[in-house]
């Protein structure tokens, strides 16, 4: 099944205030470890790597930095999880949200298992949200207001569930990407500035095509993807690269160069995220090692002063809804 998110008319964008400027964002997928390679299985819910999250948090807070902690059920349910995130929004500005693992979220019913909740029948994702959000809303004290997809598995019911839920916010289009191939949504279409979809305000992840060709976006990129070679072509001799705004396989120097082309384009807010696993090297593709976790910190560091030589400051949740009304 493949779900296509319309592609937002001109009366769906939002309208920033006059001097929001350029700001930032920063969601956290606060998640589980498992191996990325191997066969999802619902028995995977080792949170260690949350022994990590506090150094991290410590690092973004010292650049006034807001954290949007986008929680799934295995670190909801999980008492040493749950303590060190309640202190992480004690800063005032960090925030928890929801993140839906389809695969370790109940209820299950085997005869509907697959890794993208919006491939799941109305009834079943609906109550897999209801009792996630009421997982969140007993281990916080509050009831949480975005939501991300996992796998940005979003589907043609999820935001007027979501709504119904009262979240205000959802993450999960990733612009620039298309997982049909895995059976997930298609966003090759999809641009990064924000829509509202209904009641939900959607903040897209940040892609931004970058080189000399880049004028042609999403709709370019698709059609080299069906030319043997085209894309690795089209970016190694810098006509057309993808990047996404995370230090997750995309090195400092792309992702700097996005930064430029967004705030050179008047994107207003940029959305960059990681996943938690990374904080501790072993758990995920991107910091297999301590070299690798040095180099992660050291490019969310380089990105920071860059926002700070820009004069691009960090937004939090709250301050974004405030913002949009």
């Amino acid at each position: 099944m493949t779900y296509r998110p319309p592609r937002p008319t001109d009366a769906q964008r939002v309208i920033w205030p006059e001097g929001f400027g350029t700001r930032f964002t920063v969601f956290v997928d606060v998640e589980e470890e498992f191996d990325w390679r191997a066969p999802l299985d619902r028995r995977n819910r080792a949170t260690t790597a949350m022994a990590a999250f506090p150094d991290a948090h410590r690092r973004f807070a010292e650049r006034g930095v807001a954290l949007n902690c986008m929680v799934d059920h295995p670190i909801a349910t999980d008492p040493a999880s749950v303590a060190v995130l309640s202190r992480v929004v004690e800063d005032g500005r960090s925030e928890i949200g929801t993140q839906l693992h389809a695969w370790v979220n109940p209820p299950f019913d085997d005869m509907h298992v697959t890794t993208y909740a919006g491939n799941l029948p109305r009834a079943l994702e609906a109550a897999k949200l209801e009792t996630l959000t009421m997982a969140i809303a007993t281990a916080f004290g509050s009831s949480p207001r975005v939501y991300r997809a996992g796998r940005y598995g979003i589907g043609p019911h999820s935001f007027d569930l979501l709504a119904a839920l009262g979240y205000r916010i959802d993450s999960s289009v990733r612009p620039g990407y298309d997982y049909r191939a895995d059976s997930g949504p298609d966003f090759s279409m999809h641009d990064a500035r924000a829509y509202r979809e209904g009641d939900i305000i959607e903040l897209p992840l940040t892609t931004v095509f970058t080189g000399l060709a880049r004028r042609g976006g999403g709709r370019l990129y698709r059609a080299l993807g069906h030319v043997p070679k085209g894309r690795g072509l089209f970016a190694r001799t810098g006509l057309l690269s993808r990047i996404a705004l995370t230090p997750e396989d995309m090195p400092i120097a792309a992702a700097l160069e996005a930064v430029a082309v967004a705030a050179g384009e008047g994107l207003p807010l940029l959305n960059l995220s990681f996943h938690s696993p990374s904080l501790a090297p072993g758990h995920t593709p991107y910091v297999r090692d301590a070299a690798d976790l040095k180099r992660f910190h050291a490019w969310w560091a380089t990105m920071l002063d860059e926002f700070d030589r820009r004069e691009i400051r960090n937004a939090s949740l709250d301050e974004i809804i405030g913002a949009i009304g």
